[in-house]
């Protein structure tokens, strides 16, 4: 009986072994969207692992290296993250995502310049982009480039009139050049539309009614 059993056992495993083998790239791509929540990976280290057999198979496929250099970024491992998305653009130079994923990392690592130039390029890729002007200007924000970031801004509300993100951080600008009036309203326009944190904050601080 245990003979039986082992031998099952074994069975199963080169089975197991077979069917793994017998995946294609898209297969691999596929097992890792599964993780994809909408924001980021549930199970980045395990979306690695699919990903890098998918490139084993693919080697040339710019969108699998973006997706790993984004799993990469859920483990907060920036580096490889950039290294990724260096690859993507080196396989495909209009890739629009990897350069706004790659200056995303750039905004967390703090090299704001290097941020502001991928958004440049997505921008040149994609003029219309309301969330490039947006974290365009939060670099330059960080920057104290608040005029710049004021007129990004201004280019993402008019693109999107109730874009909440776009208006909190204009006014969160207006409040660094001391322009409290400006500041206050668009905090409140944000508001509305349901970012209220920093309203509060200034609220407590004497700076908004």
């Amino acid at each position: 009986m245990r003979k039986i059993i082992v031998f099952i056992f074994c069975v199963l495993i080169f089975l197991c072994s077979c069917s793994e083998k017998g995946k294609s790239a898209e297969d691999w791509i596929s097992r890792a969207r599964l993780l994809w929540d909408g924001k980021q990976y549930t199970e980045p280290n395990k979306a690695i692992e699919y990903l890098n057999n998918a490139i084993k198979l693919q080697p040339n496929n710019a969108e699998t290296y973006n997706q790993r250099g984004v799993a990469y970024k859920n483990l907060g491992q920036n580096q490889r993250a950039i290294e990724d998305y260096n690859e993507a653009i080196r396989l495909k130079p209009d890739n629009v995502l990897a350069y706004y994923n790659r200056g995303t990392v750039y905004n967390n690592i703090g090299q704001y310049q290097n941020a502001i130039e991928d958004y440049n390029k997505v921008l040149r890729l994609e003029p219309n982009s309301i969330i490039a002007y947006n974290s365009r200007g939060i670099n330059y924000g960080s920057l104290h480039q608040y005029q710049r970031a004021i007129e990004d801004y201004n280019k993402a509300i008019h693109l999107q009139p109730n874009y909440a993100d776009a208006y909190n951080n204009r006014g969160l600008a207006y409040l660094k050049q001391d322009n409290d009036k400006s500041g206050c309203r668009d905090l409140q326009k944000a508001c509305k539309l349901g970012v209220c944190k920093a309203l509060e904050l200034a609220k407590n601080k004497g700076i908004c009614r």
